[in-house]
């Protein structure tokens, strides 16, 4: 009989990945799927950002960019899903790549769909009542941690112990390969800077 107590249920979530398990074994699950998933996510923190209403809206930032949105969906998804295949290679885990690609992004539907939800009851709602949009936030939130567990267990058929450390060890990645990104990405601004001073050095040699 299932305990409906708090711990009760989250241990019962993390236990039963029943629907990531019958993915691993059926095959089923698509790339395209797991793309339009996170194209949805990248949109939403855009609409999110931009379309919240006014009353409840925190981005206060005139000018528009897209870089920081791919930087937040499609950049750490990549970073998540090679860490996470890296880390796991390392640890005996079974699942493949492609695999960890879908189930991740499989996971990450509750979070989506509570930034859309979100965006439109801001449209409704007063200051006041910004109490429901946190309340969302949390269910979302909560549900994708949960289901990201479920899915690493299933993909990789860990324990529930070896899953906690694989993604321990998973973040851990992502903090690196994102200090040698910023460090690449100074690199080349460096070497950009350097380029331009060369040609408009030679330009204005060339002009006297």
């Amino acid at each position: 009989m299932m305990d409906f107590t708090t711990g009760g249920w989250i241990k019962h979530a993390l236990t039963n990945s029943e629907g990531f398990e019958d993915m691993r074994w059926k095959k089923t699950g698509s790339l395209k799927i797991a793309f339009v998933i996170i194209t949805l996510l990248f949109l939403a923190l855009i609409f999110h950002d931009r379309l919240t209403g006014f009353q409840l809206s925190e981005y206060n930032e005139k000018l528009f960019s897209v870089v920081p949105y791919i930087m937040e969906s499609f950049v750490l998804f990549g970073m998540w899903t090679v860490g996470n295949w890296a880390v796991c290679t390392l640890l005996d885990g079974e699942g493949t790549m492609r695999n960890i690609c879908i189930f991740s992004a499989y996971a990450l539907i509750p979070y989506t769909a509570q930034l859309y939800i979100r965006v439109l009851l801001s449209q409704v709602l007063i200051s006041d009542e910004s109490v429901f949009l946190d309340v969302i936030e949390i269910i979302g939130t909560l549900w994708t941690v949960i289901l990201l567990f479920s899915a690493v267990k299933a993909v990789h058929n860990y324990t529930l112990s070896k899953t906690a450390a694989a993604i321990i060890l998973t973040l851990a990645a992502m903090i690196i390969m994102f200090i040698l990104l910023l460090l690449f990405m100074a690199l080349i601004q460096q070497v950009w800077i350097f380029i331009s001073t060369v040609i408009t050095e030679i330009s204005y040699r060339m002009k006297t």
